[in-house]
């Protein structure tokens, strides 16, 4: 099922930025930028800027994409291959890296929304076409 793939570019996105944010972590620690206390409940100090924008998008990749996956487990589960599903599964994925790659440097809050905007409405595309097909 070719859906696999997509869905594992969006795991591989997901672990390189959930590495990126331990390692991260780890080094500020070791340059005396936060209290290791801080990383026991992410309170009481404050964490450097990259520090807050990788945890904040990694936390994205494990919100909208859930529906994503849950979508791609269906059609695995249902053995539907639908050439129109496989294009937007790929396009939600290189929208979500966008997304993440303008979360992680420049952050521009109205850029990063299109490109949330955009994927989340794709993947609620997929979904009416899951709907169309199984109808």
């Amino acid at each position: 099922m070719n859906i696999i793939y997509p869905m594992f570019a969006l795991v591989v996105v997901t672990f390189v930025v959930g590495l990126s944010m331990g390692a991260a972590r780890l080094i500020s620690v070791k340059k005396g930028q936060v209290n290791p206390k801080y990383y026991k409940l992410l309170t009481g100090y404050e964490a450097p800027e990259n520090i807050i924008k990788l945890s904040n998008n990694f936390s994205n990749l494990l919100e909208v994409p859930i529906l994503f996956y849950i979508l791609g487990v269906l059609l695995v589960a249902l053995d539907i291959s639908n050439s129109v599903i496989l294009i937007l599964a790929w396009c939600f994925v290189a929208l979500r890296i966008v997304h993440s790659v303008i979360h992680i440097t420049y952050n521009h809050p109205k850029h990063r929304f299109y490109a949330f905007l955009t994927s989340s409405l794709i993947v609620f595309a997929m979904w009416v076409q899951l709907i169309i097909l199984i109808s």
